[in-house]
Order: structure tokens, then sequence, then C-alpha cells
């Protein structure tokens, strides 16, 4: 256990930031689990409702390190590939 200060500090902080972290990734795995139902189902309006929502919660992750950029990036271009198959 942490014995000065500033080290108990840092260990409240890391819980805080974990739990809000392990929320951030639940939340998208859990839309990316959605959009890939609605693809294999072929409701290709439904997914592209719940997309926006998707990116916005990856370019938060991105914006406090949660992932890094080109992950991210790879993640979207997968996915929105996987969306357009659909329509063709």
């Amino acid at each position: 256990m942490p014995i000065t200060k500033s080290a108990k500090k840092a260990l409240r902080q890391n819980k805080t930031r974990r739990i809000r972290n392990l929320q951030k990734k639940k939340k998208i795995k859990l839309l990316f689990k959605k959009i890939v139902a609605f693809s294999k189902q072929k409701k290709e309006k439904q997914a592209q409702e719940i997309l926006p929502q998707y990116y916005k919660a990856i370019d938060k992750a991105i914006k406090t390190g949660l992932i890094k950029k080109n992950t991210a990036s790879r993640k979207k271009s997968r996915l929105t590939k996987a969306i357009n198959k659909i329509q063709s």
C-alpha cells in the first residue's frame, strides 16, 4: 500500500480513471456488437444510425489516450467497409 500522501492520491486517481476507462471500452464494444449484429441481419439503416455514436465513442477514446489513433482508424475503416458491403 502507498505510504506517502502523493502516492495515496495517485492510487485514488488510478482507481477512478480505471473505472472510467473500462466503461468507455465497454461502450465501444457494445456499439460494435450492435452494428455487427445489424449488418449480419442485413439491417443497413439501423447500423447506419448507430455508426455516428460508435465514431464519437472511438474519437473520445483517442482524445483521452485510451486507444491509439491508428487502432481507431483501423476499427472505423473495417466497420464502415462491412456496412458498405451490405449495400452492394
